[in-house]
């Protein structure tokens, strides 16, 4: 008769049975019976009885056995039972530690408009055999002074190992689960507070692992990012500034699985960029200095109007993104990081755009022999596809996304990936370009053979090292380095993948002014013309005017 005052009799019933996934379903729905029916009146006897129940199902030993249970909402359901359990108690004392189970903890205090900046924090073992995880609640001050003088309850739950069990309901990508790096904290605040601040510490403190701060969605069944902000992230915690309805009163840290944070990395893309931004500059200044005697033709107009513009689009990508890393280390603001991702989008698109204009340039050189388009009608072409493709695909990006808060990834000025995808405005133009550029690749390699009847073997040699010197020109002109980065997208790759990946971008640059000028033998000869004597560049020229090739014929569009 006694038993319903606080369910201290179910406690050695439940202690004593093993924790099957058949006894765990069992006991997620005795806590709903109870939470249902013997809810009034909750006090702390109650509390601690209640939670005693929970501990049991949520010991680290036992874990694996909720992934048999066929209700795989459970870790949900009793997630929301508790925090359910915990808005129905009223706090007595200033501070009280309200429960203090090995895989529950519950702490509430008193506040009210005239408290200075409150807060409690946890100390958890994820298991037996590590240290304790710190987790930290804080109420700030503005939020304080929302509340009326007369005072208000704010409860903290902490679970350390009841993130392994909650399972998202319809997640985009089942194969690449988010897994829980932190304590789960639930709070319990008044109606009048928004927003609140957490710090967790890392379970796993890998410099691999970046974390997200994200709060646990109760009727969607799933980790929103969009409600959290990540103020700090560091090698072993994480600040998370949040908003707090009552659909959302339970936060904590994801851990990426794809990140990959590496000094390595972080060198070679610092001196990779560096090389890259100088080698442009000076590709640009050779441009400029050899112009008039390089674009005698509208196909050589064309190829030396589709370097710079390559060299333009890259060096400007890489300005915003130096610009957009510096600032990632500082505060974030909104606004300013969706303009230098917004850039940063469409210049590498650009990039890209343009070396697609000069594998379709190659094409047209290699199968239109006597009809010639216009100079005029080329450049239109040229900048509708290397401008216009861009701009159109990074305006539409920025108008869906931008909305619901989905255009940038926490904690970086970049396209977002987990939420609405928005890095696939980049990566499927890349990539499709990528194979296209490819073909051309393989149909100059095989316009360059074509061997004679009879030829001698130094003839074969000398066509194989005609093609293998095609070829590398052409790869870092037309992007095909950037084929890497499908590695890299694969869970699980290699190290070196992604340090080939950096070398060969980050210092694509550099390549474009060693395969686009420097061993372009006509630009050598402009340079050389260039510094030799007055008399020597004014006969060059008077060469140049006459020769057959200066008065090609051209076609109207």
């Amino acid at each position: 008769m006694n038993c319903p005052l606080d369910y201290a009799c179910i406690i050695d019933v439940v202690k004593s049975s093993e924790a099957t996934s058949g006894n765990i379903a069992f006991i997620v729905k005795l806590l709903k019976n109870i939470s249902t029916h013997l809810s009034d009146n909750v006090t702390q006897e109650k509390m601690k009885s209640y939670f005693k129940v929970a501990n049991h199902i949520l010991d680290k030993a036992v874990i694996p056995n909720w992934a048999f249970i066929p209700d795989k909402n459970a870790g949900s359901d009793l997630l929301q039972l508790v925090n359910w359990f915990a808005r129905r108690f009223r706090i007595q004392n200033e501070l009280e530690h309200i429960t203090d189970e090995l895989f529950i903890q519950t702490k509430g205090l008193h506040i009210n408009h005239n408290t200075s900046e409150r807060s409690f924090s946890f100390s958890m073992n994820v298991s037996n055999t590590t240290e304790g995880i710190l987790g930290m609640i804080e109420v700030p001050r503005q939020e304080l002074w929302k509340l009326p003088p007369n005072a208000s309850e704010a409860i903290g739950i902490a679970f350390p190992t009841l993130g392994a069990v909650l399972k998202e309901a319809h997640l985009q990508n089942a194969s690449l689960p988010r897994h829980v790096n932190g304590l789960v904290v639930s709070v319990i605040l008044p109606e009048r507070l928004k927003q609140i601040l957490f710090t967790f510490e890392k379970i796993n403190k890998s410099r691999n692992t970046r974390a997200q701060c994200v709060g646990w969605h109760s009727r969607e069944r799933r980790w929103d990012e969009n409600v959290c902000e990540t103020t700090l992230d560091t090698a072993s915690k994480v600040k998370c500034w949040c908003n707090y309805t009552n659909v959302l009163m339970s936060f904590s840290i994801l851990m990426s699985p794809m990140s990959v944070d590496n000094k390595v990395l972080d060198y070679i893309t610092c001196i990779g960029l560096s090389v890259s931004i100088l080698s442009l500059i000076v590709c640009l200044i050779i441009e400029a200095t050899v112009w008039s005697r390089v674009v005698v033709t509208e196909i050589s107009y064309m190829r030396h109007v589709c370097i710079v513009n390559i060299a333009v689009s890259l060096l400007t990508a890489n300005v915003w993104f130096i610009l957009g890393s510096n600032f990632n280390k500082k505060a974030q603001n909104y606004n300013w990081c969706v303009v230098v991702t917004f850039f940063s989008h469409f210049f590498y698109l650009s990039l890209f755009f343009w070396m697609l204009f000069q594998a379709l340039l190659i094409v047209y050189g290699l199968l239109v022999v006597f009809r010639r388009m216009m100079k005029s009608c080329m450049m239109a072409i040229g900048f509708a596809i290397g401008y216009g493709c861009p701009l159109v695909i990074a305006v539409t990006t920025v108008a869906i996304t931008v909305p619901g808060k989905g255009y940038m990834r926490h904690g970086a000025c970049w396209l977002n990936w987990d939420n609405t995808k928005a890095l696939l405005a980049f990566a499927i133009p890349a990539l499709l370009i990528v194979a296209v550029n490819l073909v051309v690749v393989l149909v100059v390699a095989v316009n360059t053979q074509r061997p004679s009847i009879g030829s001698s073997r130094s003839q074969d040699v000398a066509i194989i090292i005609r093609i293998s010197k095609n070829v590398a020109t052409l790869t870092p002109l037309l992007g095909l380095t950037w084929g890497f980065g499908i590695a890299t997208l694969i869970e699980g790759t290699s190290l070196i993948f992604h340090i080939i990946f950096a070398l060969l971008n980050a210092f694509q640059g550099f390549f474009i002014l060693l395969f686009g000028a420097i061993i372009d033998h006509k630009i050598r000869d402009a340079l050389r013309m260039r510094m030799s004597s007055p008399k020597g560049r004014s006969k060059a020229a008077e060469n140049a005017s006459l020769s057959p090739t200066y008065g090609s014929k051209v076609m109207n569009c």
